[in-house]
């Protein structure tokens, strides 16, 4: 005989944690069991009787105190308020991070209270007993990260809802009919939270600019922009105070400073390069000694202080570099012409000149304004050729002339002899604790209407690593020279913490299962296992994805006043120095340098501290649209190559699937856990890996896998892949 179902047990509400949230809204104001029942809207006896209860319990337990008979107020402590950044999760629950905790808080949706992504915050916190992981709940948004939201438009007939591709906005933004301005129904548009009124569900705002259709290639770049706030062309009166510049080469500035337009001077960079913002000079001294000038366009000396196009700079901070174009600091009048070090044209300069021995020690240092005149442009390629062949002739297939040439003999032997001294210096540098990151970059081959046709990898060779060492050499020493001077002087340092060791338990963690690991004994073993971790995948299917965890499970480096040394690159003394045209902060090294150089006093720290942090959130956010602007290409090239089989390499599990990373292109997808169809999987937390029920196969980090593309969505930027089979 079958049992009868048990009546479910009508549990007693606990109202505590709702009236902490309403005592503590309105910290100064006193309430009593009815207002706080209104508040609840609860008004049958049992409520009632359990919120007096309540009341009473946390008077007892001191969260609140009853200030006269029945009228109760929250203890006005700082012990259980907290400030800090919501981080939202893609399932509209988020987490509270803080200095003050070593785990984050976990946010339920009901209790964000109207909390947007990267909002500063005041949550209560709740569950501190020991056994229970605590809650919190936003008590106040302090202010919010940003307003301005990109997002497709859906008009109704009086009003209209934007919707975002961003899976942590998690709520679309109501559009009042007279605020829909000039957008059409499905256009993408940039919208302004202007109100967010206590009842509503959606936050009111305003469309402030139309970008186009979705998926069109200006639309979808605009976007990307316009996401993180970064501007894509400048004001006129910008454009028109630079154009006004006198760009011109003076006598009279030339005897101001060191001339150095007879020594041998040529620039290495990319070959579709724009804008050459650093030199190399070579001669050798009667003593048989190599100086070495590196000479980086003198920015500061057109960007004068206080003007619009030097608040316009400092603004953006730095250069976007996007996948089809280049969104520069600077207008092209400096970028590309007067402060560009192009071959035969004499240029204004800020060097740093080293005297080095045969062995890459240096004897001398010189720091100043110059002026140079450089003999050659090389591209990368062409650089590289002349290392590997040590001869002089570029081959016309590298050549960025398309013809054969001959390099005359005078820079082929400066470069030979750079090569060598840059080797020994990266050596030195790897000696002393420096993590060797060279990442695969992927790279896009582009037809005239910027639609990618191919990718192809960038790796780092022998010509980049000599133009990084001298630019490491010039950016170390500067920062040398002003750091270790007495009294102390303001100075904008490039910093980079230690990594968190949690972070590198973690990665820990996923490495064993490819047989490698990390030695924890000290910073120096670290530095060397990380080395030896990154030379071992080189070359292997798990590569990308152990470069990008290493990567991840660094501190990010920024700008600082406060100098701590860059932990990456092993230096006690680090600045930015060698890309004025592009960054910033660079600029700001320059002038210090100058009003040092000149006999000035220490400049303010307080205000440049400020702009190191401004620089530093400027490059997060450019570094952000640079990441975007691939993974749409990727997308965007994928669409064309729907009906193909590709080998890929297992690069997250989650308990929704498995993300995908394809060998040959990078492009990264997911393949949904319901829909893999060969046996029904399950997530295992333990072994990273997906566990099928009956087949007990497993599919983990690493494992190669055939896969087919499912859904290529640019407007979401996302891949969803077709799971084939695993790679046995």
């Amino acid at each position: 005989m079958s049992k009868k179902p048990r009546k479910p047990v009508n549990k007693t509400k606990d109202f505590t944690a709702k009236i902490l949230k309403i005592l503590s809204q309105d910290a100064n104001k006193t309430f009593n069991y009815k207002q706080i029942g209104a508040k609840l809207e609860v008004d049958d006896t049992k409520s009632r009787n359990e919120i007096i209860k309540d009341l009473k319990l946390l008077a007892s337990q001191k969260k609140i105190v009853e200030i006269e008979p029945g009228k109760y107020m929250v203890i006005a402590t700082s012990q259980d308020y907290y400030e800090g950044v919501i981080d939202m999760t893609s399932r509209k629950t988020a987490y509270f991070v803080s200095e003050e905790f070593e785990d984050d808080i976990f946010i339920p949706t009901n209790n964000l209270n109207k909390a947007l992504d990267g909002d500063k915050v005041k949550i209560y916190v709740y569950n501190r007993r020991r056994g229970k992981k605590p809650e919190g709940e936003v008590i106040e948004i302090i202010e919010r990260k940003k307003t301005d939201f990109v997002g497709v438009i859906d008009i109704q007939k009086n009003f209209a809802f934007v919707s975002t591709a961003n899976p942590k906005m998690y709520t679309d933004i109501f559009i009042p009919k007279e605020k829909i301005g000039e957008a059409q129904n499905g256009d993408v548009v940039l919208v302004h939270i202007e109100d967010w009124p206590k009842k509503a569900d959606s936050p009111f705002g305003a469309v402030i600019k139309v970008l186009g259709k979705p998926g069109e290639h200006n639309t979808e770049i605009h976007a990307i922009l316009a996401e993180y706030g970064l501007p894509y062309d400048f004001p006129v009166e910008v454009e028109a105070y630079a154009q006004k510049l006198d760009t011109s080469i003076q006598e009279s500035e030339i005897a101001k400073r060191r001339d150095m337009r007879d020594v041998l001077t040529f620039t290495i960079d990319p070959k579709d390069a724009k804008d050459f913002d650093d030199a190399l000079s070579f001669q050798v001294l009667e003593n048989g000694n190599y100086e070495i000038g590196v000479h980086i366009a003198d920015v500061s000396y057109y960007l004068e202080e206080g003007t619009i196009l030097d608040n316009e700079a400092y603004q953006r901070a730095t250069s976007v570099y996007l996948v089809d174009r280049v969104v520069p600091m600077l207008p092209e009048v400096l970028s590309n012409f007067a402060c560009s070090l192009r071959p035969h044209e004499e240029k204004y300069t800020f060097s740093a000149i080293f005297e080095l021995k045969e062995n890459a020690e240096i004897v001398n240092q010189w720091f100043g304004r110059t002026v140079i005149y450089s003999d050659q442009r090389f591209a990368y390629e062409e650089a590289q050729h002349i290392i590997e062949t040590k001869g002089n002739s570029i081959p016309a297939e590298i050549s960025l002339t398309g013809s054969e040439y001959i390099v005359p003999e005078a820079i082929q032997k400066a470069t030979l002899k750079m090569d060598e001294l840059a080797k020994i210096l990266r050596k030195k540098r790897m000696r002393d604790g420096a993590i060797s990151f060279d990442k695969v970059e992927v790279k896009f081959n582009l037809n005239e209407a910027a639609e990618p046709v191919g990718v192809y990898f960038k790796v780092s060779k022998d010509a980049n690593h000599l133009i990084e060492e001298f630019m490491l050499l010039a950016n170390r020493k500067v920062a040398e020279f002003i750091g270790k001077q007495r009294p102390k002087k303001t100075f904008v340092y490039r910093i980079h913490d230690e990594p968190d060791e949690n972070k590198l338990i973690n990665l820990q963690t996923v490495i064993s299962k490819f047989g490698y690991s990390i030695n924890f004994k000290s910073k120096k073993d670290i530095s060397k296992s990380l080395n030896q971790l990154l030379e071992d995948v080189n070359g292997k299917k798990e590569q990308n994805m152990v470069d990008t965890l290493t990567i991840r499970s660094m501190s990010k480096a920024k700008y600082s006043t406060e100098n701590i040394g860059h932990y990456g690159l092993a230096f006690d003394y680090y600045s930015h120095f060698t890309s004025p045209i592009r960054r910033y902060p660079d600029v700001m090294a320059h002038r210090l340098l100058q009003h040092y150089l000149d006999g000035g006093k220490s400049a303010d720290e307080e205000s440049y501290e400020e702009k190191c942090q401004h620089s530093s959130n400027m490059e997060v956010l450019a570094t952000n649209a640079e990441r975007d602007s691939i993974k749409y290409m990727q997308v965007k090239y994928m669409q064309d190559h729907q009906d193909e089989e590709f080998l890929g390499v297992i690069s997250g599990v989650t308990e929704w699937g498995i993300y995908v990373e394809i060998v040959s292109n990078k492009c990264e997808g997911m393949c949904r856990i319901r829909e893999i169809r060969d046996d029904y999987y399950t997530f295992d937390e333990k072994q990273y890996a997906l566990v099928g029920e009956i087949s007990k196969n497993i599919l983990q980090l690493g494992d190669e896998v055939y896969v087919k593309v499912k859904s290529a969505d640019l407007v979401k930027k996302q891949l969803d892949f077709t799971f084939l089979r695993k790679n046995e």
